[in-house]
């Protein structure tokens, strides 16, 4: 089902007791899986990426609840659950209705979920999430920011999209900072308080030079904005050595594990872009890449040098050697 069949089940208080969650939004993912487990005095087990085990996740829906208290599983996970352990599983939630689970996968592999007759012999609600369009979006921040009581209008509320890059989950994580001001936050406010601002700038100005397109323009902006230029070259090499972990694990395993690449999950389309920017590039080239601007750098911290040609003949030559 989608995401409006399941609210349509929320409304009318007919949900089922088990349900899978997959697709391209982990943010509602995460959101409905809160929503649907936030119960008072449950006894809640909860199993992050590789921590899952499948003895103890039967175990736990097995056992009498506590003083009368619901059991609830979460298992998130990039990695599938084995069909045979899932579907166990589940029957233990379709005999004791008190129970509840919730199978969060954030996997781009979904396709078997994605099937009516995937779970038709169990009541589970299989969802798949959709990136919500800005509409979506902005009544979920909206919405979030009435239960934080934070004011803030639907207008700046775009605002702070746009500085995001439309990413709901910095988006969620920014009003969850604006609770500490008893005041209407403004876009002023927004461009004063937001940590992220010229990082998602650059982020974008970084792509562009490594798919080697031009960048002088861009480039000049961000200068006049007040960047430093070895700040700059700093966040380049930053940005490269994560191609290069991506790269290496790419070839080992085949497919990018963010958390085990990065140590954190970001949005699915980001690791996408990462990834396949990355295995565009040689293994030899990210030395080469890596010593010239670690050269240039070190050139820059001398006295009495012009940064911005340095940085200019360096950003030229790299474009060059991709």
């Amino acid at each position: 089902m989608y995401k409006n069949e399941l609210d349509n089940h929320i409304r009318n208080k007919t949900m089922a007791n088990s349900f899978v969650f997959f697709g391209e939004s982990d943010f509602l993912i995460d959101m409905y899986t809160k929503m649907l487990t936030s119960i008072e005095n449950a006894n809640i087990l909860t199993y992050y990426h590789t921590e899952y085990n499948f003895q103890s996740a039967k175990a736990h829906l097995s056992q009498a609840s506590l003083f009368g208290d619901r059991n609830i599983l979460i298992i998130k996970t990039e990695k599938k659950v084995p069909k045979k352990e899932l579907d166990i599983i589940l029957t233990l939630c379709e005999k004791n209705s008190d129970n509840i689970f919730v199978y969060a996968y954030y996997g781009s592999d979904y396709k078997t979920y994605n099937n009516k007759k995937a779970f038709s012999k169990f009541q589970t609600m299989s969802v798949r999430f959709y990136h919500p369009k800005e509409y979506e979006v902005l009544n979920i921040l909206t919405n979030l920011a009435q239960e934080k009581n934070v004011k803030i209008d639907k207008y700046t509320l775009t605002h702070l999209l746009h500085i995001h890059h439309n990413d709901i989950a910095l988006c969620a994580n920014e009003i969850e900072k604006f609770t500490i001001f008893d005041k209407e936050i403004t876009t002023k406010d927004v461009d004063n308080l937001v940590f992220g601002l010229h990082e998602v700038n650059l982020d974008t100005f970084i792509q562009k030079l490594l798919d080697k397109k031009d960048f002088k323009e861009d480039i000049h902006q961000i200068l006049e904005r007040g960047e430093d230029e070895i700040r700059i070259l700093s966040s380049i090499t930053s940005y490269i050595t994560q191609l290069y972990m991506f790269n290496i694990y790419i070839r080992i395993n085949g497919a990018p594990n963010a958390i085990e690449i990065l140590g954190y999950n970001p949005p699915k389309h980001i690791v996408q872009e990462k990834a396949q920017q990355a295995i565009k590039i040689k293994p030899q080239t990210y030395y080469t890449l890596h010593q010239l601007l670690l050269d240039a750098e070190l050139k820059m911290k001398s006295a009495s040098v012009d940064k911005e040609a340095i940085l200019f003949a360096t950003l030229i030559r790299l474009q060059k050697l991709l």
